[in-house]
C-alpha cells in the first residue's frame, strides 16, 4: 500500500519566486533615474502611488496576470437567443488588470489632463513610463491597449477638429472602467505590414459622412471602444501619400453597433490575455483626423509613441526576468554553496542585468527628451528635442526589443527546468518578449528607418549624440581617462551611422549601425548617471557598467584569447551587491 502521509518539503530546495517582493522599492536605479529626471515635488508626491503599484505588480497583478495569460478571451459572433450579437469574453482576471491600469491609476490619461493620482497637472513622460515599466512588470497583454489609447488621445489632441475631439476624448480619458473607450491601432492588413503603402482597405462618402471598408489583418484591442486607422478616401493617389486617417467608434450614437464585424481572434503565441483580431469593415462610419492627404504622417505621430511605450516594455520584462534571476541565485545552494558565488552565474547575472540597465538608461532620455519636443510644464517646445527623440525612439526599440528575447530566455535558465514549466513567469516573459521585436515594425525596418531616415535624411545622429556629450561633459568627477574613451565611442558611433546613411549599397550595416549607436550612447548616459547618483547619495556604481559596455559591446577581442578576469570579478563584487560604491573605489576598478 502507497504511503499518502503528508510529508514536510523543504522549500528552500526550490529557489523562491519575487512574489513577496515591491517592483519599486527592490528598483534602486529606477528610484535614482526618477530623482535626476523628475523634479524633486512632483516625485515625492509619486513615490507612495508607485510604491503601490510595484507591490501590486509583484503580488496580486501578477497572479492576475499569470490567469488571463492561461485563460485568453473568447470571441461569440450570437447572443443566447441566437440575434447577431458580437462580444468578447475576458477572464475576470483580466478585468482586474483593466480596473488597475485604467481604473486605479489612469495609466492611459497621465499624459492628456491634470487630476491623475490627484497631481493637478498632465504628468511628464518620464513619470507615465515609470508606471508603465512597473505595470510590464506584471502584465504585458494589457500594455497594448493602455498604449494605444494614450497615443490614440495623442494622435486626435494634435490633428483632429473640435468636434472628433468632443465626440471621442471625453470617453478615451476617463477613469470609470465601466463608460471608458478603450483605443486601438488597425493598420495591418494582409498585403501591407511594414509596406503600408500597399494598404486596400478604402473609404467613400455618403451624404457628408464617411464609410470605411476592407479588411485588416491583425488589430489588437479588437473589441476596443474606438480606433484610429487608415483608409484610401476614394479617387485618392495610390501608395502610402493616397491614405487617410480616420477614427472609427466601436458603438454608433444611437447605441447599435458600428458597421464592422470581428472575424476571428488570433491564437498567439505571446500576449495572449489581450484580444487580437482580424476586422472586417463593411460600411463602418468614420471621422476624418486632420488632412486625409496627411494620414500616413499623422499615424507615424501614434507609431512614435508607440515605439517609445514598446521600448519601455520590454525594459520591463528585461527587469522582471531580472528580479527572478536575482531571486535565484540568492535564493538557492548547489554544491555546497549559493548560486550567486558561482562565477558562471555572476557573469550571466551582470550580462542580463547590463542589458536592463542599458534599456533603462535610454528610455528615460528618450521620455525626457519627449517632454522637451512637446513644451512640458509651458516650456517653449524644443526642436532639438524632436530630433533627438526622432532617433533615439528607434535606437531604442530597435535594440531593447532583440535583448529582451535573450535575457528572459538567460533568465528562464538560471531557474533551470522549473523556470520551463508555465506554473512560474519564466514561459510568459519569453513568449511575450518575441512581439517587442515585431510591433510597430520588425528590426529590418526600424534599423532602416534609423540609419536610412533619422540620419540620411535629418541627421538626427549630430544632437542625439551632441546632447549625449553635453552631459558626459558634466560628469566632472569622473575619470578622465574613462571619459575620454566613452567620447571617443560616440564620435565612432556616430560616424559609422553618417558613412552608412551615406553609401545606398551599405543598408546591410544598417543593424549594426544603430546597435553601435545604442552602446555608446547608454555607455555614456550611465557614466553621467553615475555621477549625478554619486553627488546625491555617494554611490558611483552605475559608472561601472559603463565601463563593462565599452569592454564587452565596444572592444574587438580576439576569440581564441583568454581573458584577465580580475577586474570584472572586482566589478562584479560591486554591481551585484547592495551596498554604495564611493567613486575613489570605482576610479582604481576602471
Amino acid at each position: 500500500m502507497l504511503d499518502q502521509s503528508p510529508r514536510n518539503i523543504d522549500k528552500s530546495a526550490i529557489a523562491p519566486d519575487t512574489s513577496d517582493w515591491n517592483f519599486f522599492s527592490a528598483d534602486h536605479a529606477l528610484q535614482d533615474l526618477l530623482a535626476i529626471y523628475l523634479k524633486p515635488e512632483l516625485l515625492e508626491h509619486l513615490k507612495p502611488h508607485l510604491a503601490k503599484l510595484g507591490g501590486m505588480a509583484a503580488g496580486e497583478l501578477d497572479d492576475a496576470a499569470h490567469l488571463a495569460d492561461r485563460h485568453p478571451p473568447v470571441l461569440h459572433h450570437r447572443d443566447r437567443f441566437g440575434r447577431d450579437a458580437q462580444s468578447i469574453e475576458y477572464h475576470p482576471a483580466y478585468r482586474q488588470l483593466e480596473k488597475a491600469a485604467f481604473g486605479t491609476f489612469a495609466m492611459h490619461a497621465m499624459s492628456h489632463r491634470g487630476g491623475v493620482l490627484d497631481w493637478p497637472e498632465p504628468f511628464p513622460a518620464v513619470a507615465k513610463h515609470a508606471f508603465t515599466y512597473l505595470f510590464n512588470q506584471a502584465e504585458f497583454g494589457l500594455g497594448c491597449p493602455i498604449n494605444v489609447t494614450d497615443s490614440a488621445a495623442h494622435v486626435l489632441r494634435l490633428y483632429a477638429s473640435d468636434e472628433v475631439k468632443e465626440r471621442f476624448l471625453p470617453h478615451m480619458l476617463t477613469n470609470d472602467v465601466e463608460v471608458l473607450w478603450q483605443g486601438a491601432q488597425f493598420m495591418t492588413e494582409r498585403e501591407g505590414g511594414s509596406d503600408v503603402g500597399r494598404t486596400e482597405t478604402t473609404a467613400h462618402q455618403v451624404d457628408g459622412v464617411w464609410h470605411i471598408t476592407g479588411d485588416k489583418w491583425f488589430c489588437s484591442n479588437a473589441d476596443a471602444g474606438m480606433a484610429l486607422l487608415l483608409a484610401r478616401p476614394e479617387g485618392a493617389a495610390e501608395g502610402s501619400r493616397g491614405l487617410g486617417l480616420f477614427a472609427m467608434p466601436r458603438f454608433l450614437d444611437d447605441g447599435t453597433p458600428n458597421a464592422y464585424r470581428i472575424v476571428r481572434l488570433k491564437d498567439k503565441m505571446g500576449t495572449r490575455s489581450m484580444a487580437s483580431g482580424e476586422i472586417s469593415l463593411q460600411g463602418a462610419v468614420a471621422h476624418p483626423v486632420g488632412p486625409l492627404e496627411n494620414g500616413l504622417k499623422q499615424m507615424l505621430e501614434m507609431v512614435n509613441w508607440s515605439r517609445l511605450s514598446n521600448g519601455v516594455k520590454s525594459s520591463a520584462l528585461m527587469r522582471r526576468a531580472v528580479h527572478d534571476a536575482t531571486a535565484v541565485i540568492h535564493g538557492r545552494r548547489v554544491f555546497g554553496s549559493p548560486i550567486a558565488e558561482k562565477p558562471l552565474a555572476r557573469r550571466q547575472m551582470l550580462k542580463m542585468q547590463l542589458s536592463a540597465e542599458q534599456s533603462l538608461s535610454l528610455w528615460a532620455f528618450a521620455a525626457d527628451a519627449l517632454d522637451r519636443s512637446e513644451g512640458y510644464g509651458g516650456a517653449a517646445p524644443s526642436q532639438e528635442a524632436k530630433a533627438i527623440l526622432r532617433i533615439a525612439t528607434p535606437v531604442l526599440k530597435f535594440r531593447a526589443t532583440r535583448d529582451g528575447r535573450r535575457v528572459t530566455g538567460d533568465a528562464m535558465e538560471m531557474r533551470g527546468g522549473i523556470g520551463y514549466v508555465e506554473e512560474w513567469v519564466n514561459p510568459r516573459l519569453v513568449r511575450d518578449s518575441h512581439l517587442g521585436s515585431i510591433w510597430e515594425g520588425a528590426g529590418n525596418v526600424v534599423a532602416i528607418d534609423v540609419i536610412g531616415r533619422a540620419v540620411a535624411r535629418h541627421a538626427c545622429h549630430e544632437p542625439f549624440v551632441a546632447a549625449i556629450a553635453a552631459r558626459l561633459n558634466e560628469a566632472t568627477n569622473l575619470p578622465h581617462a574613462h571619459q575620454t574613451a566613452l567620447h571617443n565611442a560616440l564620435k565612432s558611433a556616430s560616424k559609422l551611422a553618417a558613412d552608412v546613411a551615406a553609401d545606398p549599397a551599405s543598408e546591410i550595416e544598417s543593424r549594426h549601425a544603430t546597435t553601435m549607436l545604442y552602446h555608446a550612447a547608454t555607455a555614456a548616459l550611465m557614466a553621467w548617471e553615475g555621477c549625478e547618483i554619486h553627488t546625491r547619495r555617494g554611490d558611483a556604481r552605475r559608472v561601472l557598467w559603463s565601463k563593462l559596455i565599452l569592454d564587452h559591446k565596444l572592444t574587438q577581442r580576439d576569440p581564441f584569447s583568454r581573458s584577465d578576469n580580475t577586474q570584472d570579478d572586482g566589478i562584479a563584487s560591486c554591481l551585484l551587491g547592495n551596498e554604495p560604491v564611493p567613486m575613489v573605489q570605482v576610479a582604481e576598478l576602471l
